[in-house]
């Protein structure tokens, strides 16, 4: 008796593992955490993948509201509930007026291509593997002059476009592009309509990369990577006004901003 007593004690004073977080809590942020293995996630009322070490990640849109809910309900049945304060950011808004037709909305007989190339990507965009690559690190797959920023938005012609939902790293054609982190391509095209030379790798977890504009493209779909590896080089194809690489990130349907992942870009 005395025994089972002793090991009921240990066990109450055995440390529960607390649920820890890193990355920033604001728009456009990708979260990293960590809990029990075995436990389950929810984020406002959505299940999210938990590997078998405990890790989990999460991700909010340019717009995201500013609180949500994350649920663990670990091996044991215990809930622990955090409600996570997201905080709001100040976009560029740029206004542009006196731009031809043309400039702003595509010509007619490209409306079909477009509609084609979105439903590519968003095919591409729409695995669900066990990688865990895209729990980083992270690094830049070019090096540049940051010339575009996460979350700006053109008013043109008084009609507001869509967001910019990458970073921008302006550097001569040629320059080398690549992988910001290990993957599998799951998109590699050199002639899509607005972003020219296009390649998406999925980290796994939910999280692609996207590197758009781009002058060659060396890889190939259904190809693996690691980070570091070559992909092609910069360039100024689709609708871009000069060499430079569009570095966008998504979880899932979200999109993230890879700029808070990143320290100075390297000289």
């Amino acid at each position: 008796m005395r025994a089972l007593v002793f090991l009921i004690a240990v066990l109450w004073t055995l440390p529960v593992l607390a649920l820890e977080l890193e990355g920033e809590l604001t728009q456009g942020g990708l979260i990293f955490g960590k809990v029990e293995p075995g436990s389950r996630v929810q984020l406002d009322g959505r299940g999210l993948k938990v590997t078998p070490e405990g890790r989990f990640l999460f991700g909010f849109h340019r717009d995201a509201a500013p609180e949500a809910e994350l649920i663990v309900r670990r091996p044991d049945g215990s809930l622990q509930t955090r409600t996570l304060e997201i905080a709001t950011r100040d976009y560029e808004i740029q206004r542009i007026d006196g731009l031809p037709d043309t400039m702003v909305t595509p010509p007619q007989e490209f409306l079909d291509r477009l509609a084609r190339e979105r439903a590519e990507v968003a095919e591409a965009r729409s695995g669900d593997y066990d990688f865990d690559y895209a729990f980083g690190p992270y690094i830049w797959p070019a090096k540049g002059v940051i010339s575009g920023v996460y979350g700006s938005q053109r008013i043109l012609n008084g009609e507001p476009r869509q967001p910019h939902y990458g970073i921008d790293v302006a550097a001569p054609e040629g320059t080398p592009v690549i992988a910001p982190a290990a993957g599998l391509v799951t998109m590699a095209v050199t002639d899509h309509y607005y972003t020219g030379g296009t390649i998406i790798i999925d980290h796994g977890q939910g999280v692609t990369s996207t590197l758009m504009h781009m002058a060659s493209v060396t890889v190939e779909k259904g190809q693996m990577v690691e980070a570091g590896d070559p992909l092609g080089t910069i360039g100024a194809t689709g609708r871009a006004t000069g060499p430079h690489l569009d570095w966008r990130m998504n979880w899932f349907d979200r999109r993230v901003d890879p700029g808070l992942l990143m320290g100075p870009m390297p000289q």
